[in-house]
C-alpha cells in the first residue's frame, strides 16, 4: 500500500468553510484599505537573495528559505569548498533566490525598480503568503499569508496615525478586542545613548523585544552575554519597566532623555500620533510601550504591534517606519511607514472567538433536488433566475435517492433546498423547504427570489 502522503511542518491545508473564513478577513482588510485610498500590486514569491540578505538582521538572515540553483549548481565549486561542509558559504553558491520572507523589502525593491512610473506618496496594499524557515509552533507557521499597506514618499506623522485609525477600523469590524502598543527606534536609540551604549542598539532592541516571551530576568541574561556592562542593564530597567498613562511616560521620557536629541524626536513623534489619536474616538487601547522593540533592523521611527485581549496568542499586527530600506536599492531619500496584518493569526482568534458572521461562511443558498431528467430541464430554468438575482445556488448533479441529495445539503449548510416533481412542474413552481424550520412553501421563481434575498 502507498505511503499516505503529508505536507511539510508549519504549512496547512484550508477546506472550503476554512477557505471561506480567510476570504472574510481579506476581504474586510481589503475593504478598510480601499476606504483610505490605497491601491494593490504584486510581486514574486521569490525574489534575488541579494534582495532579501542582510534586511532582516542576522537572525532574520537565518529564516530566510533558499532556492537551489536549476541545473549543474557543483559547477564553479572545488573540492576543497565541498569537502569544508561549509554550509552558509555553499548555499551562496547554490542558491541565488530565496523565498520572500516578508512583503516590505519586495515593496522597497519594487518600488526602486518602477520609480519612473510611480506617483509619490504612493499608498500600496499587498495581501499575499511569505515564507520562514522558523520552528513551527502555535500561531507561528513556516508559510502564512501578510496583508500590509505601506505609504512611501511622505515624512508626514498622519501616515502614522492614519495607519492606526487603519489598525481600529479592522479589529472593530472582527469584534476582536485589542491593544494597539506604539513607541518609537528613535526612543530606544536615545536609551542606548543614554546608559552609554550607542554602539549596542541592536542588540538592546533584540533583547528587550523579547521580553513578553522570555521574561526580565533573561533579557538582562542576553543583555550581559552581549556585552552590556552592568551598570548600562541596571539603568535600564526602570526604563523598560515605566508604568503609567501614555502622558506620564512622554513626560518622564522627556526628563530622562533630556541628554538626547535623538531620544527627545521620537518622544515629541510618538506625542503627535497619540495626541491626534486622541481626537479621533478610536474604539480599542493605544498603549505607548517602551518594550516594543521589533527586531527588523530597517524600522527608524514610529514602531507599532497589536495584541489581541481576549486570547493567549502573539502579535496580530506589526509595523513601522523605515526611512532607509529604498536606500539599498540605490533610491535614497525615500522615507515609508507601514503595516501588516498577520492574517493567519486573525484567523485563528476569530476562530477561537466564534466571532466569523454566518453569512461569512456560508456557502451555496439553495440546492435543488435532482428526481431525474424532465425535473432537471425545469429546475434549471428557476436556477438561472436565482444565479442572476445573486443567489448562490445549485442542483444535485445525479438523480440519486432523496436521503443522499438531502445528506448533502445537511452536510454543506444549505439553508434551502428546493423540490421540484410532476405536481410541481404542472403548476410552474418549486417547493422550497427550509431546512433549519422545516417549514415547506410552494413557490414562483419570483417568491423563491424574494424568500433567499430578504
Amino acid at each position: 500500500m502507498a505511503a499516505k502522503p503529508g505536507i511539510p511542518k508549519g504549512t496547512r491545508d484550508f477546506s472550503p468553510v476554512e477557505m471561506a473564513k480567510r476570504n472574510y478577513i481579506f476581504n474586510t482588510i481589503r475593504d478598510v484599505y480601499h476606504l483610505y485610498g490605497f491601491q494593490q500590486i504584486e510581486t514574486p514569491s521569490m525574489e534575488m537573495l541579494s534582495t532579501l540578505m542582510g534586511k532582516y538582521g542576522e537572525e532574520g538572515d537565518k529564516l530566510l528559505f533558499k532556492i537551489q540553483n536549476s541545473g549543474d549548481y557543483f559547477s564553479g565549486i572545488t573540492d576543497e569548498e565541498l569537502l569544508s561542509r561549509n554550509a552558509a558559504k555553499l548555499a551562496s553558491k547554490f542558491c541565488e533566490k530565496g523565498l520572500r520572507y516578508d512583503l516590505t523589502v519586495p515593496f522597497a525593491r519594487y518600488v526602486a525598480m518602477h520609480r519612473d512610473e510611480i506617483t509619490f506618496p504612493f499608498k500600496r496594499y499587498q495581501i499575499q503568503p511569505v515564507w520562514r524557515a522558523d520552528r513551527p509552533q502555535k500561531g507561528r507557521y513556516r508559510e502564512f499569508y501578510q496583508c500590509d499597506a505601506d505609504v512611501v514618499g511622505s515624512d508626514s506623522l498622519l501616515n502614522e496615525v492614519e495607519l492606526m485609525q487603519i489598525v481600529d477600523t479592522v479589529f472593530t469590524r472582527f469584534g476582536i478586542r485589542v491593544c494597539i502598543k506604539i513607541n518609537n527606534r528613535k526612543i530606544l536609540t536615545g536609551i542606548a545613548e543614554i546608559i552609554g551604549e550607542a554602539d549596542k542598539i541592536v542588540d538592546i532592541t533584540v533583547a528587550i523585544d523579547k521580553l513578553d516571551k522570555i521574561g526580565l530576568e533573561n533579557v538582562n541574561k542576553e543583555l550581559a552575554e552581549k556585552g552590556i556592562s552592568d551598570e548600562a542593564i541596571a539603568k535600564l530597567q526602570p526604563i523598560i519597566l515605566l508604568s503609567g498613562t501614555n502622558a506620564e511616560k512622554l513626560a518622564t521620557l522627556k526628563t530622562v532623555l533630556s541628554g538626547s536629541e535623538t531620544g527627545l524626536k521620537g518622544v515629541e513623534e510618538s506625542e503627535f500620533i497619540l495626541n491626534t489619536l486622541q481626537t479621533m474616538g478610536l474604539k480599542n487601547e493605544i498603549e505607548l510601550d517602551l518594550t516594543l522593540a521589533r527586531g527588523l533592523n530597517y524600522y527608524t521611527g514610529a514602531i507599532f504591534e497589536v495584541k489581541a485581549l481576549d486570547v493567549q496568542i502573539g502579535s496580530i499586527t506589526g509595523g513601522g517606519r523605515y526611512d532607509n530600506l529604498t536606500g539599498v536599492f540605490g533610491m535614497a531619500g525615500v522615507s515609508g511607514v507601514g503595516i501588516s496584518f498577520g492574517a493567519d493569526r486573525i484567523f485563528d482568534v476569530l476562530n477561537q472567538l466564534e466571532l466569523y458572521p454566518k453569512e461569512a461562511v456560508n456557502g451555496t443558498q439553495l440546492l435543488f433536488i435532482n428526481f431525474g431528467e424532465k425535473e432537471a430541464a425545469f429546475s434549471m430554468g428557476i436556477l438561472a433566475k436565482a444565479r442572476a438575482a445573486g443567489i448562490r445556488a445549485e442542483i444535485f448533479p445525479d438523480a440519486a435517492k432523496m436521503k443522499k441529495q438531502m445528506s448533502y445539503a445537511n452536510v454543506k449548510n444549505i439553508p434551502f433546498v428546493a423540490i421540484v416533481g410532476e405536481n410541481e412542474m404542472n403548476e410552474g413552481k418549486a417547493m422550497l423547504k427550509n431546512m433549519e424550520s422545516g417549514e415547506q412553501q410552494m413557490v414562483t421563481a419570483e417568491e423563491l427570489i424574494g424568500v433567499l434575498t430578504k
